[in-house]
């Protein structure tokens, strides 16, 4: 009997579901995202039990969770996790990486890259990851992500670099946000990666302020110097995420004459990719 087929594109800020359905219908949900290297087991257990809540999910018989800090003992944590809501499943954990390459390149090859609200990539071939440049994270790396670019706008306002429309534009979306407070939320409170990640679209919004911009830009070549010069020059390269689509303009420009992709959201491809794996098995291609 046909079992469904649960799919996850898991970031550190949010988490979409795909349900693919035996009968060919699906079903979406979006929740808070999970990251397994930073929650204890009960905790993502808990998460993943509140974001599938809007999903009947009594026939899944497949789940494919593609996550950021799904590697190692993160891994293990969330394939226990699954593995408790869904007895009898089968489960594959794997990282956000994956999820990407296999979003962009299905069963070709080239270079998989993720901006988010961090920052990865890695070479795609025969269907895994092959080589990997350490992102380091939001303080020793992560170059290129939302992180390091709201870093950049946080920078520009409180040292008073934005023009001045920036600036006013500035204080009307985030009214009332004082030095004091933006000290706290990065060098005291939880998810300051987050944080600064949320001032990213802001920044997309405001590339006609020539300084933002240029400094914006300083954040893709450091990712290009530091994470796409370690892959083949002649390699297709591929973005997922909706900060790499909102820059795509910048980005190419800064990788002329390369084949570039950008998939804003991985989830719908990887759907896709699970549906003709699954279909192909069945013996239905």
């Amino acid at each position: 009997m046909k079992k469904d087929i649960l799919v996850a594109d898991g970031g550190s800020t949010k988490c979409a579901w795909a349900l693919l359905r035996a009968d060919g219908s699906r079903e979406y949900a979006t929740a808070p995202g999970v990251n397994p290297s930073l929650l204890g087991l009960d905790e993502v257990a808990g998460a993943l039990r509140g974001g599938l809540a809007p999903l009947a999910t009594d026939g899944v018989g497949e789940v494919r969770f593609y996550g950021a800090g799904c590697a190692g003992e993160g891994a293990r944590r969330m394939e226990e996790a699954l593995r408790g809501l869904f007895p009898g499943a089968s489960v594959e954990v794997a990282s956000d990486l994956l999820g990407a390459a296999r979003a962009l390149f299905g069963d070709g090859s080239g270079v998989a890259c993720i901006l988010g609200t961090g920052s990865n990539s890695g070479y795609y071939e025969n269907g895994a990851i092959t080589r990997n440049v350490r992102p380091m994270g939001f303080i020793l790396g992560d170059e290129g992500s939302g992180a390091s670019i709201g870093r950049v706008v946080l920078n520009q306002y409180f040292k008073g670099w934005l023009d001045e429309a920036t600036r006013r534009d500035f204080e009307r979306e985030f009214p009332g946000l004082t030095y004091d407070e933006v000290v706290c939320r990065v060098y005291r409170e939880p998810a300051a990666n987050r944080f600064l990640a949320s001032f990213a679209p802001f920044a997309a919004a405001h590339m006609s302020d020539s300084r933002l911009a240029a400094r914006v830009r300083g954040c893709f070549e450091a990712f290009v110097s530091e994470s796409l010069a370690a892959y083949p020059a002649d390699a297709p390269v591929g973005f997922a995420g909706s900060l790499a689509a909102a820059f795509a303009p910048m980005l190419r420009g800064l990788l002329p004459g390369r084949e570039l992709t950008f998939v804003p959201s991985p989830l719908e491809p990887l759907a896709e990719y699970h549906q003709g794996v699954c279909d192909s098995l069945r013996g239905l291609k």
